[in-house]
Parts: C-alpha cells; sequence; structure tokens
C-alpha cells in the first residue's frame, strides 16, 4: 500500500516536502482484528468515506479511555465495545480521525501494517511496540 498525505508524519512520509515518492507498506489483510493492540498502525473504511482506506495508530481499545486531542465534542471518551480509538501522527490539521469522527467499528479495519518497504531505509519489520504513547488519561 502506497501511504500518502501527511496524517502518519513523522513516522511515514517524513520525506514529504522534497520527494513525490510515497512511503510504502505491506499490510497483512486475513484476519485484521486478530491480536489488535495499542501502537499498532493500521488501514480501514473511512467512516466518512468508505471508498477511502485510511491509515492511522490504534490509540485506545475497547473499554478504555481517552483524552481526545481536540475536534471531538467530548474531552474523555471511553472507547465502545466493538470499537477502537485511531490517530494519525501528524498535526492535528493534517488528519482525520477519532478526533474527527469518533470511536470507529472494529468493522471497519481492512488490515495491519506488518513490513516497511519503501524507502529502502526503513526496510523490514514495523515495529509498533516501540511507539511511545504519552499519558493522555
Amino acid at each position: 500500500m502506497s501511504i500518502s498525505g501527511g496524517s502518519m508524519y513523522p513516522y511515514y512520509n517524513e520525506d514529504r516536502n522534497n520527494t513525490l515518492v510515497n512511503d510504502k507498506v505491506l499490510i497483512r489483510r486475513w484476519n485484521p482484528m486478530d491480536g489488535l493492540q495499542k501502537g499498532m498502525i493500521i488501514t480501514f473504511r473511512s467512516p466518512f468515506h468508505p471508498e477511502t482506506v485510511a491509515i492511522k495508530r490504534v490509540v485506545a481499545l475497547e473499554g478504555e479511555y481517552v483524552t481526545t486531542r481536540g475536534g471531538y465534542p467530548e474531552r474523555i471518551v471511553r472507547v465502545p465495545q466493538g470499537h477502537i480509538w485511531v490517530e494519525g501522527d501528524g498535526p492535528l490539521d493534517q488528519t482525520l480521525d477519532s478526533n474527527t469522527y469518533g470511536p470507529i467499528s472494529m468493522a471497519l479495519i481492512t488490515g495491519q501494517c506488518v513490513w516497511n518497504i519503501w524507502p529502502w531505509r526503513k526496510f523490514g519489520r514495523i515495529r509498533w511496540e516501540d511507539h511511545k504513547f504519552k499519558p493522555r488519561y
């Protein structure tokens, strides 16, 4: 999958201002909800534009609380059963994520990003477990 835009900056497309080439990743589509954990990068059908596949990081799982980054009507949200909270790594003004449309249904998940393919310097397994979250609740 080719990743366009700046919503996952700086993890993806860190050279977006200097090149026309997008980062590319391998997606595991078989049973995409299996083993879902905070920090994973997933693909899903956009709740606002179902024809579009979005890529974001899982920030909270069902039953967990999350403090929103802004734009969402509630400051603290408990993620409902069967849903997750996803966010882009980039600035809030460059991402449409759960801060815009709220928790997403797990039924919208289409895959887990498992391998960086391009650029070559990032080639290898995506080490999502190394992502450091700032405490937000």
